[in-house]
């Protein structure tokens, strides 16, 4: 029964790093979304945190979504006079998504997803070994 266990824990990995790479897919989408106006403001860096959770039922721990938030930083401040959200020294309030930061969750999350794919694999072959080896 462990290895049945092992693609719960391994599945719920996979949700996990998709969750996670589905904000960083929209951070890096609106990396440029200033406001239109200069009382606007900008899209805000969403993060995502997550926590282990007895799963009572089949009795693991596994992973999932503890929060999303926003990251509270200060927004970058770009010189861009004939932006409509320009104020009036010319600075324009954009987003405070760094594209490199989330290029390096990215590869990260994607890392993790494949782990977990590896071990969902690696767990059916020996499920199906040890139903051959009952035959």
């Amino acid at each position: 029964m462990d290895l049945v266990n092992s693609l719960y824990i391994a599945a719920s990995g996979m949700k996990a790093q998709s969750d996670r790479l589905r904000i960083v897919a929209e951070n890096i989408a609106n990396v440029d979304s200033a406001g239109e106006s200069p009382n606007d403001t900008p899209y805000r860096r969403k993060t995502i945190s997550f926590k282990n959770e007895l799963d009572r039922e089949i009795g693991v721990s596994k992973v999932e979504v503890s929060k999303y938030g926003v990251d509270p930083s200060n927004f970058i401040r770009k010189y861009d006079p004939s932006h409509p959200a320009a104020d009036q020294e010319g600075y324009v309030n954009m987003p405070n998504v760094n594209p490199l930061i989330e290029l390096v969750d990215m590869r990260e999350a994607r890392r993790g997803y494949e782990a977990n794919v590896n071990v969902i694999e690696v767990s059916k072959g020996m499920l199906s070994q040890t139903i051959n080896m009952l035959r």
